[in-house]
């Protein structure tokens, strides 16, 4: 039997969120030398919004990444920006780690109301 509230669901969803950022990110620094490569992402508020208004159905799939806009392209294409992307997955972390606080909070309060009996 498994026990969720919807909080403990939505910070799952920006987990997931979170692991996903740090994936793209990854791809992109693995890419830095990869000529005409151009820098993936995604919009995490956006995205996250959408992962919380499908909440309880399979009709979200994850992410959208697409090509970013705007980034300073190198002589040969590629527009990865190693500074740019150690930010992003600095910020990732972050967040995957506040998910986490958050997430054991959420556990801690209901291991409180299991053993308020006693």
């Amino acid at each position: 039997m498994a026990v969720m509230t919807g909080m403990a669901d939505a910070i799952g969803r920006y987990l997931d969120l979170a692991a996903d950022q740090m994936k793209l990110t990854a791809g992109n620094m693995a890419n830095i030398d990869t000529p005409g490569y151009k820098t993936q992402g995604f919009d995490f508020e956006q995205e996250f919004a959408s992962a919380l208004q499908s909440s309880g159905s399979a009709d979200y799939a994850g992410p959208r990444a697409a090509e970013v806009d705007g980034l300073v392209g190198r002589p040969d294409g590629n527009t990865v920006s190693i500074d740019r992307e150690t930010m992003l997955l600095a910020k990732s972390q972050l967040q995957f780690r506040m998910g986490i606080s958050l997430l054991k909070h959420e556990f801690g309060t209901m291991m409180s109301a299991i053993h308020a009996d006693k």
